[in-house]
């Protein structure tokens, strides 16, 4: 018997496009926050910019490996 597929609510959405959630921050108005809710977002954001680094930091030890493995120098 074969299965059926089953969508679900998220299936019938767009997906989001790369950048857009960073573009969004950008819009929002800083003015509706309170202090110590714009220091959570700060938080947030650092953390955020931690994550990307650590991306980063294994891609470029990824490439390198790979580098060095293609080198026949």
């Amino acid at each position: 018997m074969a299965k059926e597929a089953r969508l679900s609510f998220e299936d019938l959405e767009p997906r989001r496009q790369r950048g857009e959630a960073i573009a969004a921050l950008g819009r929002e108005d800083l003015d509706l926050y309170a202090v110590d809710e714009l220091q959570e977002r700060i938080s947030a954001l650092e953390a955020e910019i931690a994550r990307s680094r650590a991306a980063i930091d294994g891609k470029s030890s990824q490439r390198s490996a790979a580098d060095a493995l293609f080198n026949f120098r």
